[in-house]
């Protein structure tokens, strides 16, 4: 695939359908978000995929941890449908996947995709036969898997070996590196186990995620020099607030932007009763700023300076990003294409004309210590200066008026 400047094509992978998001490299990057109530509780649960569905996360994952889950699966699924959500449904499992599959076969069918950590499927004998039960169950009911290696539960048998032939070398690698080579390993053996029980190739997802930003890239580079399985990026366990978004930002957009990765998840930790949407919008924002795609127009708004001492070229661009907000769930069904939107909200003339310019439809305001008389450009030309107490009522009437003349334009076409 081709790709913008200072981008990597992606990376060829087979297409992997989760239910009906398509998934791999000729594809868009999917967002992916996880549901943090507990699954038995299904209108709690419910409530909150469709939250994160309508924020924008294509699919969501659900702890499926014991009966009372596993129940109440199919639920979900029924009442999710009945809402028109969308979102297929990833269940996550660790310890007792293979019991629950095989005890909840009405929950194994609602799900779209079943997500296994080698680490976490038993240990000693029991681990390969839990492990090839999940897969057994994955293709009688044609559903893709994602082998999810996290190096906080690594398989602890295959570290001691892989350990073990380390230190008999005669000049051993650090342990780190050891630790990183495990994580592939785990993840692409668990993968060729899995296939080589009858696990089509193209339903194979694989995740390795690690804390670390730089062990984060060190990792997926690995993986996506040695295999062709669509890879699920994220940093797990990035953190809350600022450090969390800046985190996931530097470990996925340096990937993303290499051509690496095909379904992301920032995992973010909440404040406490705070919503969930947070990871999946920070998901989208990483992926328009990267340009791999658009969801909604973009605003480009100075930070102001000591020329713009007056607040309002804040306020007015405050107020354009509201009123875009506001009116995308009516524009993107009337208005094919308005995502690609650029929009210009500019404090002062030093950069405002050009940065006006060079935007779909700008305003340039004239600084601190002048009459707020500001020129609005339209595809490049100046269109009308604006001025007065209605200015920002009259921009957002420009914009409306902008795209409904472009865009709709493309509708009726």
């Amino acid at each position: 695939m081709t790709s913008s400047a200072g981008r990597h094509p992606r990376r060829e992978t087979p297409t992997t359908w989760v239910g009906a998001v398509p998934m791999g490299s000729e594809h868009p990057v999917v967002v992916q978000s996880m549901t943090n109530t507990a699954t038995s509780d299904v209108a709690a649960t419910v409530k909150q995929v469709e939250d994160l569905w309508r924020a924008g996360s294509e699919v969501v994952r659900i702890t499926v941890n014991d009966a009372d889950a596993a129940e109440a699966v199919p639920e979900i699924r029924a009442r999710l449908d009945f809402l028109g959500v969308g979102a297929p449904l990833v269940g996550d499992f660790h310890y007792n996947g293979h019991q629950l599959l095989t005890a909840y076969p009405a929950m194994a069918a609602a799900l779209a995709k079943y997500r296994i950590n080698p680490g976490n499927v038993g240990p000693g004998k029991r681990h390969d036969a839990n492990f090839l039960t999940i897969i057994d169950v994955a293709k009688d009911n044609g559903k893709p898997v994602r082998i999810g290696v996290n190096w906080g539960s690594l398989d602890q048998a295959l570290l001691a070996r892989m350990m073990d032939e380390n230190g008999r070398r005669a000049a051993p690698a650090p342990a780190q590196e050891v630790l990183i080579e495990a994580l592939v390993a785990s993840a692409l053996l668990s993968a060729e186990v899995a296939e080589e029980h009858g696990l089509p190739h193209e339903r194979i997802v694989i995740s390795a995620k690690v804390s670390s930003v730089p062990d984060l890239w060190d990792v997926y580079r690995r993986l996506a020099a040695r295999c062709d399985y669509p890879l699920h990026l994220g940093l797990t366990e990035a953190g809350m607030g600022l450090k969390g978004a800046v985190a996931s930002t530097a470990a996925l957009a340096t990937l993303l932007a290499e051509g690496i990765g095909d379904t992301i998840r920032v995992s973010l930790t909440p404040d406490p009763g705070a919503p969930r949407e947070r990871e999946v919008e920070i998901a989208r924002e990483v992926l328009q700023a990267l340009d791999l795609r658009r969801f909604a127009p973009s605003v480009t708004a100075c930070p102001g300076c000591g020329r713009t001492t007056s607040t309002l070229f804040q306020e007015l661009a405050r107020d354009v990003q509201a009123h875009l907000k506001a009116s995308m769930p009516v524009w993107k069904l009337r208005y094919p294409g308005v995502e690609s939107l650029r929009v210009a909200v500019m404090g002062c003339v030093v950069n405002g004309p050009g940065e006006s310019k060079h935007a779909d439809i700008g305003i340039s305001l004239p600084g601190t210590g002048e009459a707020p008389r500001a020129p609005v450009y339209q595809d490049g030309k100046l269109l009308t200066t604006l001025q007065g107490p209605t200015l920002v009522e009259d921009f957002n009437r420009l914009l409306d008026e902008y795209v409904a003349r472009r865009y709709g334009a493309v509708a009726s076409g």
